[in-house]
């Protein structure tokens, strides 16, 4: 049912740049919210009790890499910095992600992000291979299908393949750029739909503009996407090595090479942008640019504190994202609202960053990036995906403004939440889903992923030390 009222409501924020606050009740009819306010039951009409609870839009995070649920804590990963992580996670995994382990990570990662408020997900999926007998975005979009989440697949993949010092490694999948937007146009025509309330997007995501393809195809890509009606994403200056690419082979910062090879615009995000120097800010703030910032992946990774106060304060569009759980072990949208707030004013000050602001990025901001004009933001005429915090656990209790709970606390604990006015967690759980056999799937799929590793890498660096 799409059509209800939300009552009780003592504590709601609205999600928009502002910070305003909401309360009364909430009315949604089709799927939209039509009225908000001193509202008074209709006959018949079903109620949603918020009493106890904060109201916000449901969470968007704008960036994600679901494949690596079962990859958190990989020992050689742990204390690595971005480039050697890479090397030793993602990199050294990826041929051994079979389909069913790519279901039952996808299902951890959307799980965990549904139950910590989130209503929306884009996954950046980056890796795709002639030697998988199965296709990754079907995959994708049928788990999130099941559990009712809007999303958004950003395709990824490239030209070139990441190399690294270790020979042992297999080589790093790549594509020929014809096969590359062959796949993406397969995926878009099967999957995309660019409706105001899609529950179903696909976009074109190259991995890096910088490692993965060749300069002279970025201005062919950008096209193709545009010729489609598709939107466009990638990973940019998660840390120095961007910066020092770039500089030395184009003499100019990753921000100002892209002006110049139509790969920036409102309908262009990237995630990450932590080697921004403010040249580039005004420069992604004039374009409309969007940030995907991930707090957590950074400062876990030790590559730094991306400059999203900054783009925010100069009216760019940021959004925010928890990144892949491979780096990232807390890949929930209520750590990474709170990781935000506090890492911002650890290293600039108390002034840095509201906790209004974080929602707005965890809202409006993401709905914006990926294109969803018409979420976002609680108010009359806008798709009704909405988040209600449980707020009665003691990490709660005593606090004098409880309706900034869901950053502050560090835990967003859900009760209910809705896509587009359809119900998808329900009382603190996702209906259908089990999650004590997910659990156990997770702990099969992980052993197997540890096993099937030693296997692969044994015979490897055998011929490797004989070379």
């Amino acid at each position: 049912m799409t059509s209800f009222l939300i009552t009780n409501i003592d504590y709601g924020l609205t999600g928009n740049r502002e910070g305003d606050r909401l309360s009364g009740a909430i009315r949604v009819q089709d799927g939209r919210i039509t009225d908000i306010g001193d509202l008074q039951p209709q006959e018949g009409e079903r109620i949603v009790d918020a009493n106890g609870c904060v109201v916000t839009p449901g969470l968007v995070n704008t960036h994600h890499h679901l494949f690596q649920s079962v990859l958190k804590a990989v020992p050689d990963g742990m204390n690595a910095p971005l480039d050697d992580w890479l090397m030793n996670v993602p990199y050294s995994y990826w041929p051994l992600i079979d389909e069913e382990t790519l279901r039952v990570s996808a299902r951890i990662g959307l799980a965990e992000l549904l139950l910590t408020g989130t209503t929306t997900v884009c996954d950046h999926h980056y890796v795709f291979s002639d030697r998988y007998d199965y296709d990754p975005a079907t995959v994708l979009f049928e788990e999130a299908e099941a559990l009712g989440v809007r999303f958004v697949l950003a395709r990824g993949g490239g030209t070139k393949g990441r190399s690294f010092p270790d020979p042992s490694l297999p080589p790093s999948p790549s594509e020929t750029l014809d096969a590359f937007l062959a796949g993406i146009e397969r995926t878009a025509n099967r999957w995309h739909d660019p409706s105001p309330a899609s529950l179903q997007r696909v976009v074109v995501a190259p991995t890096t503009p910088t490692f993965n393809v060749d300069a002279g195809e970025l201005a062919d890509i950008a096209r193709f996407a545009r010729g489609k009606g598709l939107r466009l994403h990638s990973h940019l200056s998660e840390n120095r090595t961007y910066v020092d690419f770039t500089l030395s082979r184009y003499g100019k910062r990753p921000v100002d090479w892209l002006a110049g090879l139509e790969w920036l615009g409102p309908d262009v995000w990237f995630a990450h942008l932590v080697e921004c120097d403010p040249d580039e800010v005004r420069l992604l703030a004039e374009t409309g640019t969007g940030m995907a910032h991930c707090p957590q992946a950074n400062a876990r990774l030790g590559s730094g504190i991306a400059p999203a106060d900054s783009l925010f304060q100069a009216g760019g569009h940021v959004s925010l994202a928890v990144d892949g759980a491979g780096a990232n072990e807390a890949a929930d949208m209520g750590a990474a609202l709170y990781s935000a707030f506090v890492l911002h004013r650890a290293t600039k000050g108390v002034q840095a960053v509201r906790a209004e602001t974080l929602l707005n990025w965890a809202t409006e901001g993401g709905a914006k990036v990926l294109g969803f004009e018409e979420a976002g933001v609680l108010r009359p005429g806008m798709i009704a995906d909405i988040a209600i915090f449980d707020i009665s656990s003691p990490r709660n209790m005593g606090l004098h403004d409880p309706a900034l709970a869901p950053v502050l606390t560090g835990a967003a604990s859900l009760r209910h939440s809705f896509v587009g006015g359809r119900q998808i967690v329900r009382d603190g759980s996702i209906p259908g889903l089990d999650l004590a056999g997910l659990g156990a799937d997770a702990r099969r799929v992980t052993r197997q992923l540890m096993e099937r590793r030693k296997d692969m890498l044994a015979p490897n660096r055998a011929r490797a030390a004989l070379a």
